[in-house]
This record gives C-alpha cells, structure tokens and sequence, in this order.
C-alpha cells in the first residue's frame, strides 16, 4: 500500500498537498483499491465554494459509488479536467496525474488538523 509522507490525510480517504494557499486533493491508494476499477468522477465547477468535510463530488467505480469529501474550506482553484475522458488515471495513479481539484483555501488551521502519513496508517491498520 502507497502512503506517502508529506502528505496530510483524512478519515474519508483523500490525501492533500499544500502549495502555499493552493492544496492538491485525491484518494488514496487504499481508496482506490477498496472501489476497484473507476469508470466515473464527478467534480465540482472552477469557481465552486467547498467546506471541510463536506462532499465535493462522486467517484463512480464498478463496484460502488462513492462522494468525494473536501479535506479543507476554499474556492476550487482547478479541476483535473482529464479524468473526464480518463477516469482510470485515479487507479493507476492517485497520487500524480490522478488528482482531483485544488482548493485555494480560506482557513490555513484546518491543515493542521489533517493527519499524518503515520496517522492514515494507523487509521486503515
């Protein structure tokens, strides 16, 4: 199983990276194993407020169908436009080219509360 540190975590299985007030989000590898192949996501618009803990989007897998949760509050700065023509990128690579949206985060405390790689690991045993 991929968990990379410097990465922070949440309960619900997404991962973020911060670049200054920019954050990164996806799943984990872990998540995106547990839904098996994804052949759907849906994200939000550009532009689109979301708040910490709130649902963002859906990830449509074989298996399920599951919301997508903000790990902090913000203003989506960016989608990742190609997982509409190439969902899979979310199971070959949840960490690189298999992002979801940046947020462009209004509240920098809630980035502390986010767990550590050796927290998400603990969480998933």
């Amino acid at each position: 199983m991929n968990i990379p540190s410097g990465l922070k975590y949440t309960k619900d299985h997404e991962w973020a990276k911060k670049d200054g007030d920019i954050v990164t989000v996806g799943i984990t590898d872990y998540a995106q194993g547990e839904l098996g192949d994804v052949v759907f996501v849906e994200l939000p618009d550009v532009g689109d407020e979301v708040s910490q803990d709130e649902t963002f989007g859906t990830i449509e897998a074989v298996k399920a169908v599951a919301d997508l949760f903000s790990p902090l509050t913000g203003e989506v700065a960016e989608i990742n436009e190609s997982l509409g023509d190439q969902p899979d990128i979310v199971n070959s690579d949840p960490y690189g080219d298999g992002w979801m949206v940046k947020i462009k985060i209004t509240d920098e405390s809630e980035w502390d509360g986010l767990m550590s790689d050796e927290d998400y690991k603990g969480l998933i045993g």
